[in-house]
């Protein structure tokens, strides 16, 4: 109870050994499996009986859809319905994957870089692929913008092939360590509460606080994450 980093601690559930890898199912691969569960449930329980003006229910699904329809637009412009679908799964799993995490007993693979990580290494070659897709050679103008002299390319492409690789690496560490403060957080309070016994009520006053201050944080982490990715996507698919 005293060990605040004890919650990030990856554990096997199901450990399995497939020709010297351990590709185990951990509780990380558990809540990941739930994000995707409690998407897929509400969306289904929202849109069940659609209606040509919607309910309550069926504005949820659709409101969360033009939220981020409008971030990708405003970056992309029309092409915006042609990203759509990643960009819109990248920020369910990130919100989903935030919010699950505050829960009792349950994890937050969102603090984990290596999760987080690879979402971005994602996105990072999804905007590759589709800047190279868009415009063919001229994407390597994303190294060497025009109207730069040649000769200052030796200096330039590097630095620019660096600004594009720590994009992916900003992203993790913005939303990996937001996550991971605000457990310790929570954590240390809850000590407090055991320790103090009858006066724990002063702490447990700061910990619901907090609580619903991490509620809020998880939404604006996911919102982030996701405004960043479009402004990515957008810098892929247009010239500087």
């Amino acid at each position: 109870m005293a060990d605040v980093m004890h919650q990030f601690e990856i554990k096997k559930i199901a450990p399995i050994d497939f020709n010297s890898y351990d590709i185990s199912f951990t509780n990380s691969s558990l809540c990941m499996v739930l994000s995707v569960l409690v998407v897929l449930g509400v969306f289904f329980f929202c849109l069940r009986k659609r209606t040509l003006i919607p309910g309550y229910a069926q504005s949820i699904p659709e409101s969360a859809y033009e939220f981020v329809y409008g971030i990708l637009y405003s970056n992309v412009g029309k092409d915006a319905v042609h990203y759509i679908s990643f960009l819109f799964t990248l920020f369910l799993f990130v919100l989903v994957g935030n919010v699950l995490g505050l829960f009792p007993y349950s994890f937050t693979f969102t603090s984990h870089f290596a999760t987080v990580g690879t979402l971005s290494i994602m996105g990072l070659l999804f905007n590759i692929y589709n800047g190279v897709k868009k415009r063919k050679w001229g994407y390597l103008r994303t190294f060497l913008p025009k109207g730069v002299p040649l000769w200052l390319s030796p200096l330039l492409i590097p630095i620019e092939t660096l600004s594009l690789l720590s994009k992916s690496f900003s992203l993790t560490v913005r939303l990996v360590m937001n996550m991971i403060i605000g457990h310790i957080v929570l954590k240390v309070f809850a000590g407090f509460i055991i320790m103090m016994n009858i006066l724990g009520i002063i702490p447990l006053f700061f910990s619901g606080a907090i609580i619903i201050f991490e509620i809020f944080i998880a939404c604006l982490q996911a919102y982030i994450y996701t405004v960043l990715s479009c402004i990515y996507l957008g810098d892929a698919l247009h010239e500087h």
